[in-house]
């Protein structure tokens, strides 16, 4: 029985937990937002980070390299409570979301592609091509607009009444 409860105890300061988990969590998650760059059709940055840190945290407490499980949960818990704040300020707060989230960038304008964004972004034209394509676009020259998401996916917006004559010729920006 001591050794099942010994399971539950916390031997390292709740502060300590919770310090080590804030500073991963936003060190990760400046280095994901602002240095790396997002890719197409990705998982979001908030998402991604929080599946890496909560696997992390969980195979640590798992595999014990924290004495007891109470305190792999209070790591994982410090992470979940930062990923839920950042997005409720970011929800609250629209200054907080412009910092927080990446704005939409126009990949293709009035059916021409904008190769300085796609280029800021390392997408490829075969890449944006083949993302056209499962919006069953076969020619960019039909695209009004299309962006690349905050969260890595790409939207599509068509010319209206256009749909069998594509507008001029295919040119890139």
């Amino acid at each position: 029985m001591d050794e099942l409860l010994a399971l539950f105890a916390i031997n390292v300061p709740v502060w300590e937990i919770a310090v080590r988990g804030t500073a991963i969590y936003w060190f990760l998650f400046v280095l994901f937002r602002f240095v790396l760059p997002r890719e197409v059709g990705a998982v979001g940055v908030a998402d991604m980070l929080v599946l890496v840190l909560v696997a992390d945290a969980a195979q640590n407490a798992m595999a014990g390299d924290y004495d007891t499980i109470s305190e792999g949960a209070l790591l994982i818990g410090t992470i979940m409570g930062w990923n839920a704040l950042a997005d409720y300020a970011a929800w609250r707060f629209p200054a907080v979301g412009r910092v927080l989230q990446s704005k939409p960038l126009v990949l293709v304008r009035d059916g021409r592609m904008n190769l300085r964004n796609m280029a800021r972004q390392f997408v490829t034209e075969d890449e944006l091509l083949g993302k056209l394509r499962e919006h069953g676009v076969d020619d960019v020259r039909r695209v009004k607009s299309a962006h690349l998401e905050s969260g890595g996916e790409v939207s599509v917006v068509l010319f209206e009444g256009k749909a069998d004559k594509p507008p001029g010729p295919r040119a890139p920006i």
